[in-house]
């Protein structure tokens, strides 16, 4: 059976451009003999002393190092419906198309949502996926896309998050920083967990460090703000004690180790020592400090909480973070499960549901990529924006006018950064 092999010309098409897998390019080791010149050489200019002895410099200076990649997640819990937003179908009767209009974009040829136009602006720095196969999916936050795995509906399976399996693989991009952070200011029970890698990958709940606006059940600021007492230290207790304590509380724990069955104390060992270091070293308390960011920056993105919470991820991601979950949903919990009930909910259906929250995600994820671009993060920083499924190509379900149903036989999602080529559809 012959496999086709990768020409340039259509390697040009997509996202991995620069791989010529086929292509002899630079240095060609065609031998054994000219392999160990190529590794002797690259030996002889950078040993693993002075590997480490760069590594720590940059560090030291407050630089990143190299492969200091980080993702920022925009989890849109319930399944936001791609054809009232990247896939519309304006050429449909009524019953499809849904209730929104279509707008041209960046891309010529290229239309999406009427209520997405600060992306239709800058789609050149976007991929849009429409083909993502999501069967299997449902809303079991350990069963869907913030894991990767797709797995039974039948059990309570426990598979980790993206950014759990982040934190354990790859860990914080500068030391001091927590690896996973989550900033979902109402209900959890929508965010996926470190599963069977154990609690001390859990991501950190951003709103125990920092001050974010609480917003009612229609997404209206309460004028309240989270707790964020992470970094308050207990009146009375200095740093030097709290050292102290520290190294008395490993010692406990070397006896303690012995009869943990559970991982418990694993975790909270984690814990503790992310939470000592947090405090102690300063970096990571500065990074969510909102009120440190300059004023101006901060009403570019808003006071609204999701905008808020995308300044927070910018923030954490250019002090070191290297997962970033932004939860964009509002009291309600799953705010995109727009199915149109008649249950009261806001967000019951397309029309009162994503007209309301399309504005606002707008405005997030647009600000959040040009600030990443301004600042010459956006290669280093790949941006997600995604749901657990799509919703059905017929409005109109369970009684409603203009709600959909879940659909995971397709769904959508937009991605931006992280050194890829945009501008494309796939």
């Amino acid at each position: 059976m012959s496999v086709p092999f990768c020409r340039r010309a259509a390697h040009q098409q997509h996202s991995f451009q620069n791989f010529y897998g086929n292509e002899r390019e630079g240095l060609t080791v065609t031998s054994r003999r000219g392999m160990l010149k190529a590794g002797l050489a690259g030996l002889a200019g950078l040993s693993l002393p002075e590997l480490l002895r760069c590594r720590a410099d940059a560090v030291e200076t407050g630089g990143k190092t190299a492969g200091a990649k980080s993702v920022i997640l925009f989890w849109m819990s319930g399944g936001p419906s791609q054809i009232d937003s990247w896939d519309v179908k304006p050429d449909r009767p009524s019953v499809n198309r849904g209730p929104f209009g279509a707008i041209s974009t960046k891309l010529p040829g290229v239309q999406i949502c009427e209520h997405l136009p600060k992306q239709a602006a800058m789609l050149d720095k976007f991929t849009l996926i429409r083909s993502v196969d999501a069967r299997g999916s449902n809303h079991n936050p350990n069963r869907v896309f913030q894991t990767g795995h797709l797995g039974s509906n039948t059990a309570d399976a426990k598979y980790p998050a993206i950014g759990s399996v982040v934190a354990k693989m790859h860990g914080p991009n500068l030391p001091s920083m927590p690896s996973n952070v989550a900033a979902v200011a109402y209900p959890r029970f929508h965010l996926a967990n470190a599963g069977y890698l154990g609690r001390q990958y859990d991501p950190l709940i951003a709103e125990q460090a920092t001050k974010l606006p609480i917003c009612d059940i229609h997404g209206n600021d309460t004028g309240k703000t989270t707790g964020a007492n992470l970094f308050q230290l207990p009146e009375g207790l200095a740093f030097e004690r709290l050292r102290e304590r520290r190294t008395l509380l490993e010692d406990l724990d070397r006896l303690r180790s012995g009869i943990d069955q559970d991982g418990s104390l694993a975790a909270m060992n984690a814990y503790q020592s992310q939470a000592v270091e947090m405090v102690l070293g300063g970096r990571a308390q500065a990074a969510f400090d909102l009120s440190r960011e300059p004023a101006k920056n901060r009403e570019r993105y808003g006071q609204h909480v999701w905008f808020q919470q995308a300044l927070l991820a910018r923030r954490l991601v250019e002090a070191g973070v290297s997962f970033v979950t932004i939860g964009m949903n509002h009291h309600s919990g799953a705010s995109w499960d727009n199915h149109g009930g008649n249950d009261g909910c806001p967000y019951g259906g397309i029309s009162k549901g994503m007209g309301k929250l399309l504005p606002l995600f707008d405005h997030a994820l647009s600000t959040l990529v040009s600030d990443l671009e301004e600042r010459g993060l956006l290669d280093d920083v790949l941006v997600i924006a995604m749901g657990e499924f799509g919703r059905t190509p017929k409005i109109g379900t369970q009684g409603s006018t203009d709600g959909r149903d879940h659909w995971p036989e397709v769904m959508s999602m937009a991605l931006a950064g992280g050194g890829l080529r945009h501008g494309q559809v796939i």
